[in-house]
C-alpha cells in the first residue's frame, strides 16, 4: 500500500502540471479550435459528418463567421454568417448536399454534414471560426473508403501442371491489392486478376493461383485498403493428392531433350565463330577506310573551328548576361548586383497599437501582455519605383509567433478584413501557426528551412519584375516572384499578427563602402586572370575543337556554369549594374492608414 502511494504521488503531480501549462496557454488566447485527430472515412453515396469544437467551451451561437473549406479560403465547402447560410460563397459540387449540424452549439461543437459523399470529396478541409477580430482554424482529413467481405478462397481443379485456387471478394473501395503468400509469408505470382465495379462504384475481385510445389501446404491470399491500411485475408490449405502424379516417361524424355540442345547448341559455336571471323577481317577493312575518311573531313573542319569558335563565345557571353538576373544564387553573391538600401518605417502609416522606435528602424507591440491576430502593420518611409535594391529585416521570438513582411503597391486596399495576395498588390511571405508560407494568387505556398530564419533578405529587381526572399542566416534562398506584374510605387511592408514579436531593420550605411573596397581590392587580381584567360584564348584558337558545340540561339538555364569572358573583357557576373533603386518623392504618409 505505501509503495501505491509513493508511486501515485508523482503521476498525480505531472497531471496538476500539464494542467496548469494547458489552463496558462489558453488563457493568452480568446479560444482554440480542434478537430479529430483521426481522419473521418465514408463509404461512396454514404455521408461524412466534420466536427470541429472549441476550447474553452463556448457558445458558437456568438460567432460572427463559420466556414469549412477546402485548400484555399475561397473553396467554401460550407458558410455561416450572421446566424444564416451564405450559399452563394459555396462551391457549387457542394451545393444541396451539405447540412450545419446545430444540436451541440450551447457545448462549443459545430459540424457539417457531406451527403452523396464521392472520390474527389476525398483529402483535407479546414473550419475557421471567427468572433470580431479574433479568428482561429482547424484542419481535417476525409478519407473515402470501404473494406468489402473476408476473401473466399476454394481449389478449382487440376491445371497446367498444378492445382488452381480461386480467391473471390467484393465490397471494396478503392480497388484492394491482391496478393497469395505461402506458409512462410514469401509472395506468390498470381495466374490472373480481374476486377468489376457495381452501380454505386464498389470493386469486386477475382484471382487465381497455380500451385505447382505440393510441399507448399498452406496458400494465403490477402486484400489490402491501400487507403485505410487494412487487409482481410483467408489461406487454404492443398492436400498433395491434389497435385498431378508425374509420367515415369517423362526423365527420360527431359534427358533427350537436353542432349539434342547440347548438341544444336555445339554446331551454332562452331558455325557462329567461322562467321565472326569472316566479320572481324571485313571490319578491320572497313575500320582503315573509316579512319582515311575521318582524317580528310578533320582537316577541313580544322579550317572552320577559328570562326565556329568566336561565334560560340560571343553567344554564351550575350546567353549568360541575359541569365544571370534570374538564377536563384546564394545572398551573399546576389548582393554585388543590388543597391543596400536603409529603410525607415513610417509613424503615420502604423497601426496605434504598434511601438516605433525613436530612429525609425524597429517596432514591435506597445503593450507586450496583449495578445491578438489582427491586420497590425507598418509601411516604410520611402518608395520604390525603379533599379535594383535589397534590405534585411531581423525578426526577434518570429519562430514562436505570427508575422508577414514583404512589399505592397501604394494604391492597396487596406481597410477592414484582407489577405494578402499578389492579384490585390502584396507580395509576401511570413509565419502563420501552421508553419512558414509564401502568399501567392492561388492561396499559400509551404516553405522549408534548413535553418529558422533569424534574419530575412528582401531584394526587389523593379525593372524584371522580380521580388526574391532569401534567409540571411544561412544565406541561402527562400522563395521569388517572378515577373510580378506591379506599376507605380512600392513600399516595404510589416505586419506583426500574434507574439511576442519584434521586427529590427538593419542599417545598411557600410554596404556600399565594403562593396567598393572590395571591388577595388580584388581588381588588380582581376586584371591578372583577364590577361591570362586571353593568352589562352588566343592558343584555343589554332587548335582543333574536339567537342561539339551548342548551336546560338538556344537558352541557358539560369545556375549553368559559365565559361570565362573574351581577353580584355570583364566577365558578366562580376560587373555591376548602374541602374540601383530611386526613391519616390512621395512620403508613405500619404496613404491611406
Amino acid at each position: 500500500m505505501e509503495n501505491c502511494c509513493q508511486h501515485a504521488l508523482p503521476c498525480h503531480f505531472t497531471c496538476l502540471c500539464v494542467l496548469a501549462q494547458l489552463l496558462t496557454w489558453v488563457s493568452t488566447k480568446e479560444f482554440l479550435v480542434f478537430g479529430p485527430s483521426e481522419p473521418i472515412v465514408a463509404a461512396p453515396g454514404g455521408e461524412a459528418i466534420l466536427p470541429c469544437s472549441l476550447v474553452p467551451v463556448m457558445s458558437v451561437e456568438n460567432m460572427e463567421e463559420l466556414r469549412w473549406f477546402r485548400s484555399r479560403f475561397s473553396e467554401a465547402v460550407f458558410v455561416y454568417r450572421n446566424q444564416q447560410e451564405q450559399k452563394e460563397e459555396q462551391m457549387a459540387k457542394y451545393s444541396g448536399r451539405t447540412w450545419l449540424v446545430k444540436d451541440q452549439f450551447h457545448q462549443g461543437k459545430a459540424a457539417v454534414r457531406i451527403g452523396n459523399v464521392q472520390e474527389p470529396d476525398s483529402g483535407i478541409y479546414v473550419c475557421f471560426f471567427k468572433r470580431g477580430l479574433f479568428y482561429e482554424e482547424a484542419i481535417l482529413e476525409l478519407k473515402v473508403a470501404v473494406m468489402g467481405s473476408v476473401p473466399e478462397v476454394d481449389i478449382k481443379g487440376p491445371e497446367d501442371g498444378g492445382v488452381c485456387v480461386v480467391c473471390m471478394t467484393s465490397g471494396w473501395y478503392p480497388k484492394p491489392q491482391v496478393q497469395w503468400r505461402d506458409s512462410r509469408g514469401e509472395r506468390l505470382p498470381a495466374s490472373s486478376e480481374n476486377h468489376t465495379e457495381d452501380d454505386e462504384g464498389l470493386f469486386s475481385m477475382k484471382t487465381t493461383l497455380v500451385v505447382r510445389d505440393s510441399s507448399l501446404g498452406n496458400v494465403t491470399c490477402s486484400m489490402f485498403n491501400p487507403i485505410l491500411g487494412q487487409e482481410k485475408a483467408m489461406g487454404m490449405f492443398i492436400p498433395e493428392p491434389f497435385f498431378p502424379q508425374a509420367s515415369p516417361w517423362m526423365p527420360a524424355f527431359a534427358v533427350s531433350v537436353t542432349m539434342m540442345g547440347l548438341l544444336v547448341l555445339g554446331s551454332c559455336h562452331f558455325l557462329r565463330r567461322e562467321h565472326l571471323s569472316k566479320l572481324q577481317l571485313r571490319q578491320e577493312w572497313e575500320n582503315l577506310q573509316r579512319e582515311q575518311e575521318s582524317f580528310q573531313k578533320k582537316k577541313e573542319a580544322e579550317l572552320k573551328t577559328t570562326s565556329t569558335l568566336q561565334e560560340e563565345l560571343d553567344w554564351r557571353k550575350a546567353a549568360y548576361r541575359a541569365a544571370w538576373r534570374k538564377a536563384q544564387l546564394y545572398a551573399d553573391w546576389r548582393k554585388e548586383h543590388f543597391q543596400a538600401w536603409s529603410v525607415t518605417l513610417d509613424p503615420d502609416s502604423a497601426h496605434p497599437i504598434l511601438a516605433i522606435s525613436q530612429d525609425r528602424m524597429s517596432v514591435t507591440w506597445k503593450d507586450t501582455t496583449m495578445c491578438l491576430d489582427g491586420l497590425f502593420y507598418v509601411l516604410g518611409t520611402e518608395g520604390i519605383s525603379s533599379g535594383r535594391c535589397y534590405w534585411e529585416v531581423k525578426i526577434k521570438n518570429g519562430d514562436s509567433s505570427k508575422w508577414i513582411l514583404g512589399v505592397c503597391r501604394e494604391d492597396v486596399e487596406r481597410e477592414g478584413l484582407y489577405f494578402e495576395s499578389p492579384e490585390k498588390g502584396f507580395w509576401t511571405v511570413g509565419q502563420s501557426s501552421t508553419g512558414y508560407w509564401a502568399y501567392i494568387d492561388n492561396g499559400r505556398a509551404s516553405l522549408s528551412f534548413r535553418q529558422v530564419p533569424q534574419s530575412v533578405g528582401v531584394f526587389v529587381d523593379y525593372s524584371e519584375g522580380d521580388i526574391s526572399f532569401y534567409n540571411m542566416s544561412d544565406m541561402s534562398h527562400i522563395f521569388s516572384f517572378h515577373e510580378a506584374s506591379f506599376s507605380g510605387t512600392l513600399f516595404p511592408y510589416f505586419r506583426l499578427k500574434s507574439g511576442d514579436v519584434s521586427m529590427i531593420l538593419s542599417s545598411m550605411a557600410h554596404g556600399s563602402e565594403w562593396r567598393e573596397g572590395r571591388r577595388k581590392r580584388g581588381k588588380k587580381g582581376r586584371r591578372g586572370k583577364r590577361e591570362k584567360r586571353g593568352k589562352k584564348r588566343k592558343k584555343l584558337l589554332l587548335v582543333p575543337l574536339e567537342e561539339s558545340l551548342s548551336p546560338p540561339g538556344q537558352g541557358l538555364t539560369p545556375g549553368a556554369r559559365v565559361v570565362d569572358s573574351l581577353p580584355g573583357e570583364e566577365s558578366p557576373f562580376l560587373s555591376h549594374p548602374g541602374t540601383f533603386c530611386s526613391h519616390s518623392a512621395d512620403s508613405a504618409s500619404k496613404l491611406s492608414v
